[in-house]
């Protein structure tokens, strides 16, 4: 089934008048080690901009100028400090792991630290490396709020064994058995698909090879965790919601570029729910 008008309206709401900052989520991004700096910025980006009330950023020391002279509306601190960590980690009602994680011996302990504290009122998302960490860990899968996975082909066969040549769009629904019942799939592909146990199943029928660039995953990412954020009447909708305007604004920008770059997406996604929350 695609994702129609109606849903994107359903999801995109205005804004209570009696509205703060804690009123739309608090998200801590982990990620952006040495040298994949970037990736976490692109996701802080895109987080903020999709209208989470308070994003915190957990990446290297040296990143946070970079981050800073960027997005100064988002909050961030040495990785490496751990009682900072853990105090923002049971403080975020949104929790991203893998931006720029990699998988050095700093990255999995930062996983494992992770799905260690993780609560059953917050949301998981795990994206990039992380989602390689996830395939190599023997640690049990945390029963949080909602465990959101968006890996591509080859990172969806390391983590579900089901080959490339295997995947279809039904194939998702047997593989998430292994998975903790409230896990959401983004299944990314030239024809990106989100799925989840006990619902139908979403296509895309938006996006392109215009979004083949590096960085375009992390954008995705940090979009779903600022939507997460603030709208939780039904996660899987709302993810799906996400991934649809991430391409649909991509899709938009091709009409005049060859390339579409992530952070290009990010600067428009607050006009873009601007315009579907006029039609409620």
């Amino acid at each position: 089934m695609a994702i129609d008008q109606r849903l994107l309206e359903k999801v995109i709401r205005p804004r209570p008048l009696d509205s703060h900052k804690g009123t739309f989520g608090r998200v801590l991004l982990i990620g952006g080690l040495y040298p994949y700096g970037g990736a976490i910025i692109l996701a802080t980006l895109a987080c903020v901009h999709s209208g989470a009330g308070l994003v915190m950023v957990a990446t290297d020391k040296e990143n946070i100028v970079a981050l800073h002279a960027r997005l100064p509306e988002a909050m961030a601190f040495d990785v490496r400090d751990r009682a900072l960590l853990v105090e923002q980690m049971q403080l975020a009602d949104v929790i991203l792991i893998g931006p720029g994680l990699g998988e050095e011996l700093l990255a999995q302990h930062l996983f494992k630290e992770v799905l260690s504290y993780i609560g059953s009122h917050q949301i998981l998302l795990v994206d990039g490396s992380g989602l390689n960490l996830l395939a190599k860990s023997s640690q049990q899968l945390p029963e949080c709020q909602s465990l959101i996975l968006t890996p591509h082909q080859k990172e969806w066969e390391r983590l579900s064994g089901v080959t490339i040549e295997q995947q279809s769009e039904t194939a998702p629904q047997k593989a998430l058995q292994k998975f903790p019942a409230r896990t959401i799939l983004v299944a990314k592909s030239h024809r990106t698909s989100v799925h989840s146990l006990g619902r139908e199943s979403l296509t895309l029928d938006v996006g392109g090879p215009h979004q083949a660039t590096g960085g375009m995953g992390d954008t995705l990412a940090g979009m779903i965790a600022g939507f997460v954020a603030q709208f939780q009447d039904d996660l899987f909708e709302t993810v799906a919601v996400a991934t649809h305007l991430h391409s649909a604004i991509a899709d938009r920008l091709a009409q005049e570029a060859y390339v579409v770059l992530p952070s290009q997406i990010s600067l428009e996604v607050s006009k873009a729910m601007k315009d579907i929350e006029k039609k409620n």
